[in-house]
């Protein structure tokens, strides 16, 4: 089994300016999500955060990355475009990026999907399905054929996204609402999956099943070896055959 480099990048802004975010997660979003991710024996996991110099994702850190985990709500403007286009580029090399809950909005999943990514959104503590819509794919091992979430923040359609090359899971609300909660995509040679659940103030990343969506999704992102065209360039080649031109 091969060990799969993740790194987990959170804004880490909520948990310093809110004491009740602090005390659901007081290592931090990011330090959570990597907990449980650490565990996992074919899974090293680094962190990085937002205001750490180029929030953390130099050049060394993304090419030791296999993927990345973005968390991000209350300054996807403050991330510099620069790194963003560094990540988009590691995308397209292979890279996996897990994109969770509000980071649908960030600046790094806009640009890969080329829409505006908007949604609706409640936040009143509800119920929420979520229903396995794509029971054969790897995400989805080891679920049932639902789960729930005993309190969420409620996000719902129209999700302003491309269609998905899988969607995996579908979500319905007490209040009536439903939404496309996990949705896979290929960008270039890597794997983007989208993942709807996890809030600030409310403790879904130590929730079971949520936590094996993202182990999942960590191991159906990681890159797969093979050839890939120059990113910079558009190379002139030979034929392979010898070509007779009549």
């Amino acid at each position: 089994m091969s060990e799969i480099r993740v790194t987990v990048w959170n804004e880490y802004r909520h948990e310093k300016k809110d004491e009740k975010v602090a005390q659901v997660y007081p290592r931090g979003i990011h330090g959570q999500i990597a907990a449980f991710l650490e565990a996992e024996p074919d899974i090293t996991v680094r962190t990085a955060t937002l205001d750490e110099p180029e929030h953390g994702l130099t050049e060394k850190v993304l090419a030791d990355t296999d993927v990345l985990v973005w968390w991000g709500h209350m300054a996807h403007q403050e991330v510099r475009d620069e790194i963003v286009d560094r990540v988009q580029r590691r995308v397209l090399e292979g890279m996996g990026l897990i994109v969770l809950h509000s980071a649908h909005f960030s600046k790094i999943f806009r640009r890969l999907m080329g829409t505006n990514c908007s949604l609706k959104w409640r936040e009143i503590g509800e119920r929420e399905r979520l229903w396995v819509v794509d029971p054969g794919h790897p995400i989805a091992e080891g679920l049932g054929e639902y789960f729930e979430i005993p309190h969420t923040e409620m996000y719902g359609e129209f999700f302003d996204i491309p269609k998905p090359d899988a969607l995996v899971f579908i979500s319905w609300f007490q209040g009536g609402e439903v939404f496309r909660s996990g949705c896979a995509y290929h960008r270039g040679k890597g794997k983007v999956f989208y993942f709807r659940p996890g809030h600030e103030t409310l403790p879904i990343y130590y929730q079971k099943e949520v936590q094996r969506v993202i182990i999942n999704a960590v191991r159906w992102a990681a890159p797969v070896a093979g050839p890939y065209t120059d990113l910079q360039n558009c190379p002139r080649v030979d034929p392979l055959e010898k070509v007779s031109i009549s």
